[in-house]
């Protein structure tokens, strides 16, 4: 866990790919555990700390989490997420030739019903029994031909590579990797809704965060950027640049 801002209203850190932020199996290692065990070690506490979970990030996936440290914070901070005030922003790979975008950015509006049998979602026709409208904006930010190794090569053999970012407006389960599939847009690394004989870690990473401070309502944003995977094939045309 990186810490890139506490204070004594809300923690912010970055998550690493492959730790869930909260897990109810038995000796599974999580974020909010480790999150707890620092606070209570820091502070030397008796009794465990308050740690409110205010959104999550599916366990693959990296990227800029904030916690609540007060039951009030949590309650502003949640309706944050309710009423928009908190914008997320993600960056994805996907393995399409560049020449396929008609425009280098849109926006995906479908709705997402979730089969939580299979823990997976679907896009079917609205007004279909209990799916969620969902809707973000993406933005194609650079895009170069390579050569990786084995282990993150798609199934297809493309040799192109697409860097996009990606704004989401609501939080639907699998949103991002649902509708970008769906568009024709899979995501690198995405056994699930992409190309099922990839190796390579996701590549979805939640690069920045905005939110307003739950005590003094001061505008706060918070950034990282992507580590390892697909993304490293990028730091050179885009990370090493920013």
């Amino acid at each position: 866990m990186t810490i890139l801002y506490e204070d004594s209203q809300i923690l912010v850190c970055y998550k690493e790919a492959g730790l869930p932020v909260q897990s109810a199996r038995v000796g599974v290692k999580d974020l909010v555990s480790i999150v707890k065990n620092y606070l209570w070690e820091r502070n030397g506490q008796r009794e465990e700390p308050y740690l409110g979970v205010i959104h999550r990030l599916d366990q693959p996936v990296e990227g800029v989490l904030v916690f609540a440290k007060t039951p009030k914070a949590a309650r502003e901070l949640s309706a944050q997420v309710s009423d928009g005030r908190m914008k997320k922003i993600y960056h994805a790979v996907v393995w399409e030739p560049a020449e396929k975008y008609n425009t280098k950015e849109g926006t995906l509006a479908d709705h997402l019903l979730t089969d939580k049998k299979t823990n997976s979602a679907r896009v079917v026709p609205e007004g279909s029994k209990g799916a969620k409208q969902a809707r973000l904006d993406y933005r194609i930010l650079n895009n170069i031909s390579v050569s990786p190794a084995p282990s993150l090569r798609g199934p297809e053999k493309n040799d192109s590579l697409i860097l996009v970012e990606i704004h989401l407006h609501t939080g639907r389960h699998h949103q991002i990797r649902v509708q970008m599939a769906n568009a024709g847009m899979p995501l690198c690394g995405d056994r699930k809704y992409g190309h099922p004989g990839e190796t390579g870690q996701l590549a979805l990473c939640a690069v920045s965060l905005e939110l307003l401070h739950p005590a003094t309502g001061k505008p706060m944003q918070f950034h990282c950027t992507p580590q390892g995977g697909y993304f490293e094939l990028f730091e050179e045309n885009y990370y090493g640049r920013i």
